[in-house]
């Protein structure tokens, strides 16, 4: 392997992106495209085997440090590929234990500038920023901020960060708070995003979330409402859909 920073960056992503050619389909790229109503670029190349390469390739870059492979990430990014930025952020999150509060920036900076897509907007914040949020929480009040953003993906991150966290039981009043910030967002990608978010809080505190729902619902987009109660019992989903 070459011993500079560059020659690594060439050979590392090189060889990601010729695995990825070599193993791309048009009718997988065509499939993929379907579950977007933006333009998403895809190579083509099936979720199973998008995982295999990033597994492999983590192996190549195993032992370096984290400012380093961030940059490795950043150049996947730039591609604007959606099975690049999988495996961008599937190296992100393998550097969970060495997450420090500097790469807040760092995260929110890929968000702002090369989340295009629900998918890589829920892969980058469901996994890494949401471990980061659980290890330094005091981020949550930075998810707060991101509702006012004029970038979609921003405010759909503001809740879908919290998504795991909140299926343990965690960060409940930040997901009322965040949901209230949100809840008359007319985008329907953010609807589904907060509505999402309080779907799994409900799965430890179904009747706080039932509530806030009744509280909310002469307001609430019935997007955003439908996805909170789909995991409620028949006749509380009744109720909450009642006019």
């Amino acid at each position: 392997m070459k011993g500079s920073g560059e020659g690594l960056k060439d050979d590392v992503v090189a060889s990601v992106r010729r695995q990825l050619l070599d193993e791309a389909d048009e009718r997988t790229r065509e499939s993929g495209q379907r579950f977007f109503k933006e333009e998403a670029k895809f190579h083509g190349v099936k979720a199973s085997v998008v995982r295999q390469i990033a597994k492999k390739s983590l192996r190549e870059i195993d032992g370096r440090e984290k400012e380093e492979i961030f940059a490795l990430c950043e150049e996947l990014l730039k591609s604007d590929y959606g099975e690049e930025a999988a495996i961008a952020f599937e190296w992100a999150y393998s550097l969970r234990k060495k997450y420090e509060p500097s790469d807040f920036a760092v995260f929110e900076r890929w968000v702002s500038q090369y989340v295009n897509n629900w998918a890589n907007c829920d892969t980058l914040c469901n996994h890494t920023l949401g471990t980061f949020v659980e290890m330094y929480p005091e981020y949550v009040e930075d998810l707060k901020g991101w509702t006012a953003s004029d970038n979609r993906w921003l405010r759909r991150a503001a809740a879908v960060t919290l998504i795991l966290p909140a299926r343990k039981g965690d960060f409940l009043e930040d997901v009322f708070e965040i949901s209230d910030l949100l809840l008359l967002d007319a985008d329907d990608l953010v609807q589904k995003g907060y509505g999402w978010m309080l779907k799994e809080a409900s799965k430890s505190h179904q009747q706080e979330v039932f509530d806030y729902v009744m509280r909310k619902k002469a307001v609430m987009p019935r997007t955003a409402l439908r996805y909170a109660i789909e995991k409620m019992p028949e006749d509380l989903k009744r109720r909450a859909m009642e006019r």
